[in-house]
């Protein structure tokens, strides 16, 4: 049996859920048209980082576009749409946990409890498994856009806006759980693009991505990178730059070089540039954002005097506005052996386009030098009628070969599993 226990939903979330999408949705509509003969009103202006900045004015279609903003409170378990998912033929979905306001990255414990972490509210659960029955609890409340987690040897490490903190032994503290204990706070704190996803490498290092703070500009050097640190903060060095937004990434299994998905730009066509899968084969290397774009565009904007051969070009791309966020290598033994090392990457899904794309997982194989070969939909039905029903955002393998899927538009985790399909009570 299952059981599914919702979070708190207190008007404080709910609030905060929806402030969150100050610079979004809630003052993304086109203004009324002004009465026959009256001068048309000044465009109201656009606070810094909104996603609105560039897009272009008087194009009808364009100011249709905005960021989905989710429900407020997570879906009921009955309300999941489950039985619209589709997975190949012998794998199977099921949900595996849900009431989790904006479920995001995901992490898993030694004892096997998963961690969710969110971006527009401000809590970190812990799905956990006792005699046999799984429930959810709230870890860790009051944090801002506690979005990125990793584990290590009994520790949680989470990723706020501009802080990165951890709670020791956190499995052994579930039912009371410490506050956790800041290890660095070097971050900055733009809330555009400021949501972190973490990982931890195997050099033993704790990787932290900073966004570009906008959609497309010219930005400090504070931004726009990828750095590592020890794992209690110290010795942090940027390896990476030219990175415009990453919510994921991971170590090739045989090569161990980290690969990373990347979100282009909005404004600039519906249909290019195409979001970036790249990799990091040497420390320093620049990634093209601002000044090129899928790795052979030169941006309109900043690209002047600019090559696209100056940069490290992506190893492939991911679709134009499809938001890929969360990606990990396949190394189970449940899935079939055409899935050993493939890249498994959640693509949210677009906005910025008129005819949505993403919405889905799917299965990135490389070629022998690590170029991408071919990407395959693995996870779809989350797009029905041009409208998101679910939206992916992060991958987890488990140590039994299933995978764990988090979405943010209805607070759920689903499992993936390969094989007869076992039918549990609800």
């Amino acid at each position: 049996m299952i059981r599914h226990s919702s979070a708190p939903r207190s008007l404080l979330l709910a609030g905060a859920f929806l402030s969150a999408f100050t610079l979004g949705a809630a003052a993304q509509q086109p203004a009324a048209p002004p009465a026959a003969g009256a001068p048309p009103a000044a465009a109201p202006e656009l606070p810094p980082g909104s996603p609105l900045i560039g897009r272009p004015a008087g194009n009808e279609a364009a100011a249709k576009l905005a960021p989905n903003a989710p429900p407020p409170i997570p879906a009921a378990p009955d309300k999941l749409p489950t039985a619209k998912l589709k997975v190949p033929a012998g794998f199977n979905i099921e949900v595996y946990a849900a009431g989790m306001a904006n479920a995001r990255s995901l992490a898993v414990g030694d004892k096997g409890t998963v961690f969710v972490g969110s971006r527009l509210v401000d809590k970190v659960y812990a799905i956990v498994n006792k005699d046999g029955k799984r429930e959810v609890k709230v870890l860790a409340s009051g944090l801002y856009r506690p979005n990125g987690l990793a584990f290590k040897d009994g520790t949680l490490y989470i990723a706020e806006l501009s802080k990165v903190s951890k709670i020791d032994k956190v499995e052994d503290v579930i039912d009371n759980p410490p506050k956790p204990t800041l290890i660095y706070d070097k971050l900055p704190k733009d809330e555009a693009h400021g949501w972190k996803f973490i990982g931890i490498g195997p050099d033993n290092k704790l990787y932290v991505p900073v966004g570009q703070p906008g959609n497309n500009l010219l930005h400090s050097d504070d931004h726009g990178q990828i750095r590592r640190m020890n794992l209690d903060g110290s010795d942090a060095e940027v390896i990476a730059r030219g990175v415009r937004q990453t919510v994921g990434f991971d170590w090739h299994p045989a090569t161990k070089q980290l690969y990373f998905t990347d979100n282009g730009r909005d404004w600039m066509s519906e249909d290019v540039p195409e979001d970036e899968l790249n990799r990091i084969t040497k420390v320093g290397e620049h990634f093209g954002a601002p000044y090129c774009l899928q790795g052979n565009i030169v941006d309109p904007e900043f690209g002047w005097g600019k090559s696209c051969s100056e940069f490290t070009a992506p190893v492939g791309l991911l679709g134009p506005h499809s938001a890929a966020l969360g990606m990990r290598f396949y190394t189970g033994n449940m899935f079939p052996k055409a899935y050993k090392n493939v890249a498994i990457i959640a693509r949210h899904g677009s906005w910025n386009r008129t005819k949505k794309v993403g919405g889905d997982v799917v299965i990135v194989k490389l070629n022998k030098d690590g170029s991408m070969k071919s990407m395959e939909p693995f996870l779809t039905g989350f797009l029905e009628d041009n409208k998101y029903i679910g939206r992916p955002v992060d991958v987890l393998p488990m140590k039994d070969g299933s995978l764990l899927v988090s979405d943010d538009w209805n607070g759920a985790v689903y499992r993936i599993t390969y094989g007869k399909q076992k039918v549990a009570e609800k």
